[in-house]
């Protein structure tokens, strides 16, 4: 709790923020169960829901969906050529990682397609439901999950020891994706590489980035325009998720990586 103090002086309306381990939530501030957008963070939610969908047959990571030549997982990775928004490729798929709303909006829609129902259905029937969640998905797949603390803390517990899919699969979401792709980071600039794995930011060595310093190179997750975010640490054992009222921004470069970094140093 001593290291979650800081957020008191961050200049937002509402900030709530949940420290997480493998057996639940070890500390939070703010209001946990007020629902609010969760932005890109959503991509954390239906990347889960698409592996699911991958164990249970529905669909095959290498199967094609988006562009020609693109495929389930080249969606995932943010690899498909698809720009940020729009259906008309810029690149090749597997040639350069544009980070693409579209891509998760396509993907959504062969997920629905094979499970013949609405996405939304399915994202609460594979993910929500399952893990006690109230969050709902109120339109794009990519970036319209509204929910509480509680929820994005549950996603980060499941993240840290899944249950809705094999250990191995969630492995394979969190390794790089088509190793070496350079792309640019959303509010952060290019990256050479750019690595991300199926659905999963990976912090690797980026610098600079919306983590700690403290974080492991294999930290991963994902952050959001509305100020939230979802990190998970698999050397350190927790997970950090945090919603606030304030869109992203300088701010938000500053006072995340600081947060990260007290909660890490904390937990040694």
């Amino acid at each position: 709790m001593e290291a979650l103090r800081q957020v008191e002086s961050w200049e937002v309306g509402v900030a709530a923020v949940a420290v997480v381990g493998p057996d639940g939530v070890c500390a939070r501030v703010g209001p946990h169960d007020r629902a609010l957008p969760w932005a890109s963070v959503t991509k954390l939610a239906t990347a889960l829901a698409a592996l699911v969908a991958a164990e249970e047959g529905a669909v095959d990571l290498d199967a094609p969906a988006g562009p020609p030549g693109s495929t389930i997982r080249h969606l995932l990775a943010h690899a498909s050529g698809l720009p940020p928004d729009g259906r008309t490729p810029i690149a090749k798929p597997g040639e350069r990682r544009i980070y693409s709303n579209a891509g998760f909006e396509v993907l959504a829609e062969s997920v629905a397609e094979a499970a013949e129902m609405p996405f939304e259905e399915y994202l609460r029937l594979a993910v929500f439901d399952p893990l006690g969640l109230d969050a709902v998905l109120r339109g794009s797949a990519a970036t319209a999950v509204e929910g509480s603390l509680d929820d994005l803390a549950a996603l980060g517990r499941e993240l840290l020891a899944p249950s809705l899919v094999a250990p191995e699969t969630l492995r394979e979401a969190i390794t790089v994706a088509f190793p070496g792709l350079v792309g640019v980071l959303p509010g952060f600039g290019r990256m050479e590489p750019n690595d991300w794995g199926l659905g999963f930011e990976l912090r690797d060595a980026k610098e600079p980035h919306w983590t700690g310093r403290r974080n492991s190179p294999a930290t991963f997750g994902h952050f959001g325009r509305s100020g939230t975010f979802l990190w998970v640490d698999p050397e350190a054992r927790l997970a950090l998720a945090c919603l606030t009222d304030r869109d992203f921004g300088d701010w938000a470069k500053d006072a995340w990586p600081r947060l990260s970094d007290a909660v890490l140093a904390y937990s040694e």
